[in-house]
């Protein structure tokens, strides 16, 4: 399993994501295709609905809780001091947990600053009720402002990220930075797998597109990332990505389909 150092932090690159599922035993047996697949980073959140599910699929697994690394994310409404100390006490009985490894603000908000929520949320981790905080769908700006008004490290910006929906001036950040870009969304909404580039790499490395497209992800500094299938099938398909690696030529040929690459990124991405 590969992994992403962020800010001092090991993180398994590669994640399991629980969003989008409406049925609650649709998405224990999906967790639990993941868990049993080898996923050990499990992204949840409170809009999703989905923390109880993650619970449940953890406490039937044949996996250690030291093992696994498991994120939640606070909705628009929990930012107020007191509501994010409520919440995510809240979500640990869901999760079944003493302690989530990873807390996100899911979204910027200007109804509560960002430093008010921060405050809360490093309370939470000097409590010991969080290990590590983070944020979500944050612009680089935006991110530099959690940074300076959190005592902990902000350890990654949790963002869509796809072959079809670059987000270089992030990535360019968070490989300075040494902090994590975790790219949700890593196949877009399907439409990246008819990509012939992708076809053609999978074809000789005897890998699908959607293993291909994981797999440029993957081999990105700093980048993890979080697919989410309801068919056990593809939750096993999509961790199948650790035994191939594609080569500088085949990650340019990717990054070619939305315009190449800057001599900046290229330079980082060491290609």
């Amino acid at each position: 399993m590969l992994s992403v150092t962020a800010r001092g932090v090991e993180i398994p690159a590669l994640g399991f994501g629980t969003a989008r599922m409406d049925d609650h035993d649709e998405r224990v047996r999906a967790i639990a295709a993941a868990l049993e697949a080898g996923y050990r980073h499990i992204d949840t959140a409170q809009v999703y609905g989905s923390e109880s599910a993650v619970g449940e699929a953890i406490q039937k697994a044949d996996v250690d809780r030291e093992e696994l690394f498991v994120t939640t994310k606070l909705t628009d409404d929990n930012r107020a001091h007191g509501d994010v100390i409520h919440s995510v006490h809240e979500s640990l009985d869901h999760l079944e947990m003493e302690t989530v490894d990873l807390l996100l603000i899911h979204s910027p908000n200007d109804e509560v600053s960002h430093e008010e929520t921060l405050d809360a949320m490093n309370e939470l981790r000097d409590d010991g009720l969080v290990s590590h905080l983070g944020v979500s769908n944050f612009s680089v700006d935006q991110t530099r402002e959690a940074v300076a008004h959190s005592t902990a490290p902000i350890v990654t910006n949790q963002v869509e990220y796809h072959l079809h929906h670059r987000q270089d001036d992030l990535l360019e950040y968070c490989i300075d930075e040494e902090m994590m870009l975790t790219a949700y969304s890593p196949l877009g909404v399907g439409d990246a797998l008819d990509e012939d580039v992708l076809q053609e790499i999978g074809d000789r490395h005897d890998k699908t597109a959607a293993q291909v497209a994981i797999r440029w992800l993957l081999q990105q500094p700093q980048v993890s990332t979080i697919p989410m299938s309801s068919s056990p099938d593809h939750v096993r398909e999509n961790f199948d990505v650790f035994d191939f690696e594609l080569t500088g030529e085949e990650m340019r040929d990717v990054f070619r389909v939305t315009g190449g690459l800057s001599d900046d990124l290229a330079s980082k991405l060491d290609l």
